[in-house]
């Protein structure tokens, strides 16, 4: 194993989906196509596939929590975009704090603060 490259997300409306993501994390796509769209976060790859069958009603499974030096103003900024709450910020264990938000198609989008995280 060599380590997360990308986390997907499924969505019902592609356009709008990438309109949210790129306000969501402030960088427009590199790739859009019809079939999927991709981000470069920092080097890391969050990708948007279109739903054949739309739902918002998603399993919680799987959450990828993206780095964030302050949590509550990017937790409330989500919210100002249309994302709900899921998970309010929260200290688990030393400074680490984590949030989760459901986007405007159900998925789960993570938050974490951890000063302590260095990449290798």
């Amino acid at each position: 194993m060599l380590g997360l490259r990308t986390a997907i997300y499924h969505v019902g409306d592609l356009a709008l989906a990438k309109e949210w993501y790129a306000k969501a994390f402030t960088t427009n796509p590199y790739f859009d196509e019809p079939f999927y769209v991709g981000f470069n976060i920092q080097g890391y790859e969050l990708g948007l596939l279109p739903e054949e069958i739309p739902t918002t009603d998603k399993t919680e499974s799987v959450t990828a929590l993206w780095g964030v030096e302050d949590i509550q103003s990017e937790y409330d900024r989500l919210l100002a975009l249309g994302a709900t709450t899921n998970e309010a910020p929260n200290n688990v264990g030393g400074e680490i704090m984590v949030a989760t938000v459901k986007d405007p198609w159900g998925n789960i989008l993570g938050l974490i603060y951890n000063p302590e995280f260095k990449l290798p």
